[in-house]
């Protein structure tokens, strides 16, 4: 389909919106009182542009379009609409200059915390994490506004919204070998969720996660806080995960690579074994004398 009609629609309506600006600031303009009425009616003409330009697969143009009418809506004290117009610009911009994306989204957050919208406003860090970790692929920046995101949802009780932001910090903590900071999550999540019937069935992978980040720092770290984590929760002592980490713990003392193999086989069988987990389990592995490096 050709929508270069609408591109065209849009850049006329564009210029139309630039000429209205202009003249509600001019003097006659002052005089008879139509200058915020003209503002609005820009205000509304780049939104429309903004919309043309998304049909014509436009999305910069789109962006800059909804950014003008976000500017115009706070010199009208709007703060609402201007939130709304500077996360519709992010929303154009993340499907053509990221970076572009997150300044908008940042200065709607900026919005939205100053009028105590707290847990809109943790919805927009998680989508600046969601930029940084796909697009960007700045992990550190991405923990960052996950733990933004965290902290204002916990401050409006929505604690499992800020369990899951957590979870995604654990997950890149480990994996950028900050086990400690990793470790200190999974307790934390476990702990939060192992009396809460819906969510108990969970906390056994919050615990074999933490176990497995002790385990690649210290083995005798390891034994300690499984026994702990078998106190605070009896139901983890049954459980296939605990199991695997005990063959674990044992074969590692006796350094035997193959038992330690045949013990993650055995399990991932049954329970498949996903990336993140088989790249802790073969940097435990790899501490072991003579490791060939895999776990086939």
């Amino acid at each position: 389909m050709d929508n270069s009609g609408k591109e065209k629609e849009a850049i006329q309506l564009l210029a139309d919106a630039d000429k209205r600006v202009k003249s509600s600031g001019s003097f006659l303009g002052g005089m008879f009182g139509g200058g915020p009425q003209k503002v609005e009616e820009a205000c509304e003409m780049y939104c429309r542009a903004a919309n043309m330009f998304k049909m014509a697969k436009n999305w910069s143009a789109a962006g800059g379009a909804f950014c003008k009418a976000a500017r115009l809506h706070m010199q009208l004290q709007n703060k609402h609409d201007c939130a709304t117009s500077f996360i519709d610009a992010g929303n154009a911009f993340k499907k053509s200059d990221p970076n572009e994306a997150i300044k908008c989204l940042n200065a709607a957050i900026d919005i939205y915390t100053d009028m105590g919208r707290f847990t809109i406003a943790a919805k927009h860090h998680i989508n600046i994490a969601e930029i940084y970790e796909s697009e960007l692929v700045d992990i550190e920046k991405a923990i960052a506004h996950y733990e933004q995101a965290a902290d204002y949802y916990k401050g409006e009780e929505s604690n499992s919204s800020a369990n899951k932001c957590l979870l995604k910090v654990g997950g890149y903590c480990a994996q950028l070998e900050q086990y400690q900071r990793a470790i200190e999550i999974y307790e934390q999540v476990g702990s939060n969720t192992m009396d809460n019937p819906l969510l108990k069935y969970s906390a056994k992978e919050y615990f074999f996660k933490a176990s497995l980040c002790h385990f690649i720092v210290d083995e005798l770290n390891a034994k300690i806080a499984i026994e702990k984590y078998e106190e605070m929760f009896p139901a983890f002592s049954d459980s296939r995960e605990c199991k695997l980490l005990k063959k674990l713990l044992e074969a590692h003392e006796e350094q035997n690579c193959d038992a330690f193999t045949e013990a993650v086989k055995e399990y991932d069988a049954i329970s498949r074994l996903d990336q993140w987990h088989t790249a802790l389990l073969l940097r435990i592995k790899k501490t072991m004398q003579g490791d060939e490096g895999d776990l086939k």
